[in-house]
């Protein structure tokens, strides 16, 4: 389909013309000064939305410094770019011609302005003209000066090929980043004395040239065979500047959308070195919910100077304006949860609309657990991690814990199937992950002592000494202890989570549940004795009946070695090393990440149709909204469109289903009819506590996840991962040789002094 211009008396469209076509802009602002330009009364009522996604307007009416051509495939406006060219006047030649583009009426006045600045125009340009010819007839050498610099010079031979040899080397990178193919070869020391053995990357860029690719022939055919075509200093500029551009397809889609949520993961060891992913949340322009992966931050061990750089990352090096953030989430491991906690207040400090929230995709109960700040809890959940790693480890590992389930559950056979299903997934990241664990423990126990005393050798010694190590970890009291208080502790808060991953209206009820939720953990606090008493008799009776001997830690018995008084006992030991401030934690961090402002939020959550019916259509968005008033397009219009999206809703016909979701709701044919509501909608479904409805959509993570589990350690490249995890994004291989030649080289010369020569030893 077409664009045509919407400039007054202008015929131009797409199919006719090489011209670029602009949307209007989605800034309210700048949207207004468009429209004031182009003079046109039917546009004056629309909203911006509707003008960016209905209207364009040809390159013809912007100054030619407004415009940017960044390859021979893209032409961008400047940001503050303003349409100023129009024909407002030719019209009235013709005053019976009949005009689509109803042009508002001028005034004489305004006639005879417009007409006398086209002429002084004319005149100006005559003048800068003639002044321009005789300066150049007087200073020959200075007109060919700056003919340079204003006009594009055709390339020389010797510039197109050193172009096509960069974006030679561009493709391998790219091909090198998208099928995971890490750029050193073998090891120094797996390599024989005298041999010399190229990387990936030179392998590769060898494989091209033998296989008749011209272009870098001629540019190493007189080259020395131990001399490296591509330094290393040179790979890691131009992985730099593919990583970039690779992340700015992403991050112009985020700007477009304005508002974004960010979200991090677990910290990962990239090359030895601590890094943490951060990937983004956005409404595209399709209304689909997307999540993507955009980067790795270095990580800090200073949490105040992490916060810092986690800042200017985000708004200096990737250009996100945090003005438009509004939800953040951080999915980090024990050691680091108080660290990133710290970063997340800063960040609030600044921007009071980037709530901190849960992520969807961490339950909340494993969320709580790992912010545990208990040493005895963190060596607990990462043994845990462990034993579910190991038997994931192979088929015959699982077949053997099935095995051991069927012989325990001989009674309860259906229960021993549903344990069977639980052991062969992810189950540590369930909502009842300490409940699955407290009755597999049995299982568990006894498997790994079978693995490890094998007598038939079925197992290397690898797998048998491993299990050896795990049976001895799990068969630690402490850890029993910390396991059956965890499970009873967090039994509290896990209806209350899993309903804050589940449907639009489970979240809706969640946000008003939360009350009761936090008064049946005070109540356990303040008789933490009575509870502690029970929950320390549970985890004895489990230790008898695995034959686990009942005593205080090791470590706490060496250092108080005859000093130890007398009534202190493991139950007393436990109660205040572990279920006191373990229970105290879990209060005060649910009343953090569920703060006011959070809750306010999925109370908005009452605009989605199918929780408006359960509400019986009585329902109050407008006093929580308030906090996203400055979000909306017509915020004096609120009250009027909330009732009007009410009233749709309740007298529907008896055919059409109540839309249940974000995602649906957003997908509304008339959706932008309530440009109000499908603002809320939009910065509603980006708050990491929302789920993403369409897993399509959600690649960033489960790409990120695959990357990791694939690439070995000493092998991972942060500028490759980016490369390997949006395999899918269209990239400009033009752009990219662009930049680097602005960047590192000279726009008449490649730099040949970025080779190696590697001697043998």
């Amino acid at each position: 389909m077409p664009n045509f211009c919407a400039a007054p008396n202008c015929t131009r469209k797409s199919t006719q013309s090489d011209l670029a076509f602009f949307r209007f802009p989605r800034d309210p602002a700048r949207c207004q000064k468009w429209v004031e330009n182009c003079r046109r009364a039917d546009l004056e009522d629309k909203t911006p939305d509707q003008l960016n996604k209905h209207y364009r307007l040809c390159a013809k009416h912007f100054e030619t410094s407004m415009i940017c051509r960044t390859s021979p495939y893209r032409t961008v406006l400047r940001d503050n770019a303003i349409p100023t060219i129009f024909d407002l006047t030719s019209h009235l030649n013709n005053p019976h011609s009949r005009h689509r583009k109803r042009i508002k009426e001028l005034s004489e006045d305004e006639i005879r302005t417009l007409k006398q600045k086209k002429i002084d125009e004319t005149s100006e340009q005559e003048q800068k003209h003639k002044e321009t010819n005789n300066s150049n007839a007087q200073n020959p050498s200075e007109e060919e000066g700056e003919g340079q610099d204003e006009d594009i010079l055709p390339l020389t031979l010797e510039e197109k090929e050193n172009k096509e040899y960069l974006k030679s080397l561009f493709e391998i990178l790219i091909l090198m980043g998208k099928q995971n193919i890490p750029l050193d070869g073998h090891e120094a020391d797996e390599i024989p004395e005298g041999l010399f053995t190229p990387d990936n990357f030179q392998a590769l860029l060898e494989c091209r040239i033998n296989s008749g690719e011209e272009v870098l022939r001629k540019r190493f055919e007189t080259t020395a065979v131990n001399t490296l075509f591509c330094s290393k200093t040179q790979q890691r500029q131009m992985l730099e500047i593919c990583e970039s551009c690779i992340r700015e397809e992403t991050l112009r889609e985020v700007r477009d959308s304005h508002f974004f949520s960010i979200i991090t993961d677990d910290v990962v060891d990239i090359a030895g070195e601590e890094h943490l992913p951060v990937l983004v949340r956005f409404v595209d322009e399709s209304h689909n919910l997307r999540e993507e992966f955009i980067g790795f931050l270095p990580y800090e061990a200073d949490a105040e100077i992490l916060a810092v750089k986690f800042h200017t990352m985000i708004t200096e090096k990737w250009g996100l304006n945090m003005e438009y953030c509004r939800g953040q989430a951080y999915i980090v491991s024990s050691g680091f949860s108080s660290k990133m906690k710290v970063v997340a207040s800063r960040l609030l400090e600044k921007y009071p609309q980037a709530i901190y929230t849960l992520c969807s995709s961490c339950a909340l109960n494993t969320w709580l657990a790992k912010s545990v700040p208990v040493m005895g809890v963190s060596v607990a959940l990462g043994t845990i991690e462990e034993v579910c790693s190991f038997f994931h480890r192979s088929p015959q590992l699982l077949l053997e814990l099935d095995n051991v389930i069927s012989v325990l559950f001989q009674n309860s056979k259906e229960r021993g199937k549903e344990l069977k299903e639980i052991c062969h997934s992810q189950w540590t990241g369930r909502h009842d992950a300490f409940e699955i664990l407290v009755e597999l423990l049995q299982a568990l126990v006894l498997c790994l002592d079978g693995i490890n005393s094998d007598t038939n050798i079925r197992w290397n010694n690898c797998i048998a000494g491993r299990a050896f190590v795990l049976c001895s970890a799990v068969t630690d009291f402490d850890f029993i202890v910390t396991i059956v208080v965890l499970k009873n502790v967090l039994s509290f808060t896990r209806a209350f989570g899993k309903n804050l991953q589940g449907q639009t209206s489970d979240v809706f009820f969640a946000a008003g549940s939360l009350t009761a939720v936090l008064h049946s953990l005070n109540e356990v606090m303040e008789n933490i004795e009575v509870y502690h008493e029970f929950w320390f008799e549970e985890a004895t009776n489990l230790a008898t009946k695995l034959d686990i001997q009942m005593k205080l830690p090791g470590k706490f018995r060496r250092a108080h070695q005859g000093n130890l008084e007398s009534q202190l006992t493991s139950e007393s030991y436990y109660k205040e090393t572990l279920s006191v401030p373990t229970v105290e934690h879990i209060i005060q961090e649910l009343k953090d990440i569920f703060s006011e402002q959070h809750l306010k939020a999925l109370k908005c959550l009452s605009l989605v149709p199918s929780v408006m019916g359960q509400l019986k259509f009585n329902t109050s968005e407008e006093h929580h909204a308030d906090m996203y008033r400055s979000d909306l397009p017509n915020p004096d219009t609120l009250s009027a469109e909330l009732h009007c999206w009410r009233i749709k809703w309740k007298h529907r016909g008896k055919d059409i289903e109540l839309p249940s979701t974000i995602y649906e709701a957003l997908h509304l044919p008339d959706i932008k009819f309530f440009p109000n509501v499908y603002a809320l909608l939009k910065v509603l479904c980006i708050l990491p506590v929302m789920k993403v409805e369409n897993e399509r959509y959600e690649n960033g993570r489960k790409r990120l996840k695959a990357y990791l589990r694939n690439t070995l350690t000493d092998q991972r490249s942060s500028n490759l991962a980016l490369l390997n995890i949006n395999f899918d994004i269209k990239h400009d291989l033009d752009l990219m040789v662009d930049t680097y030649i602005k960047l590192y080289t000279s726009k008449s010369e490649l730099p040949t002094d970025n080779s190696e020569t590697v001697e043998n030893t």
